[in-house]
């Protein structure tokens, strides 16, 4: 079940819209005409193969890659074409929650957090610690403050950063493969961390992941992505009960089917 742009239309306006987004490069189309619209306070799932165009989607929704066309459009305000002063202003509303966490090795967990808050706002240090104490405690990580990243397993680096982008108070939050490395316990914490961080905040989360059972088991909707196109949307239910070659390939994970699996 895909979305239309005139299905965004009327009720409550859509925290995230894409319209017809195309991104090219010298020889190459890596998004080819992806539409869909994500509701606000929902988790929206990305899932496809490597070099699908997951990741360069959610750089477009951050302002991080301009697309060659189309439009998106985040809680309203069309970003596509913007200068480089209004996409400020419309990237200070969302968070980005990296694949290896991105820490600074020099810095302990609290100045890590705190980055953010001292370079854009201009905030009393006593309201800096407040902030800091409260998301780490969102995220499950308090006590870590004094810690420097090469101290923390591979989970805690990941909540930190979870910490870092809800210190800015965002109203969306981009996860790029926030599971990724990580043992299947582990994969647990961090999904069942995404949902308490909808639930208590209420931000509106796009993730990309490839991690299918770790999909299923966090999303609200789930998008997947082939070869730069949008192959399925639609809930969890619908997507597990895809009756599509491609999309059923994937989630089940056989070597065999319409997708070509390289062997080398």
């Amino acid at each position: 079940m895909s979305t239309t742009a005139s299905d965004v239309q009327g009720g409550d306006r859509p925290a995230i819209v894409v319209d017809d987004v195309r991104y090219r490069v010298p020889g190459k189309e890596i998004l080819k005409g992806v539409t869909l619209s994500v509701e606000k306070g929902a988790i929206l799932s990305v899932m496809g193969m490597s070099g699908c165009g997951k990741t360069t989607l959610l750089h477009c929704l951050g302002g991080l890659t301009t697309p060659t066309s189309g439009q998106i459009t985040i809680c309203g305000k069309p970003i596509v074409g913007l200068r480089e002063r209004e996409l400020n202003e419309v990237r200070e509303s969302m968070g980005m929650v990296f694949q290896y966490a991105a820490l600074f090795d020099s810095l302990t967990v609290f100045e890590n957090v705190a980055f953010g808050l001292r370079r854009r706002k201009r905030l009393p240090e006593k309201e800096i610690r407040r902030i800091v104490t409260e998301k780490l405690a969102l995220a499950a990580v308090s006590g870590t403050e004094n810690m420097y990243p090469a101290e923390l397993s591979g989970g805690m680096a990941k909540r930190v950063g979870l910490a870092r982008a809800l210190a800015m108070e965002p109203t969306i939050l981009l996860y790029d493969e926030p599971t990724s490395g990580l043992d299947p316990i582990v994969v647990s914490v961090i999904d069942e961390q995404i949902m308490r961080t909808r639930d208590q905040v209420g931000v509106t989360s796009i993730v990309v992941s490839h991690n299918v059972q770790s999909v299923f088991r966090m999303s609200d909707h789930v998008a997947m992505l082939h070869e730069g196109q949008l192959r399925a949307f639609g809930t969890v239910d619908e997507i597990r009960n895809s009756t599509d070659p491609t999309v059923r390939q994937f989630i089940e994970g056989r070597t065999t089917g319409p997708i070509e699996v390289a062997t080398r």
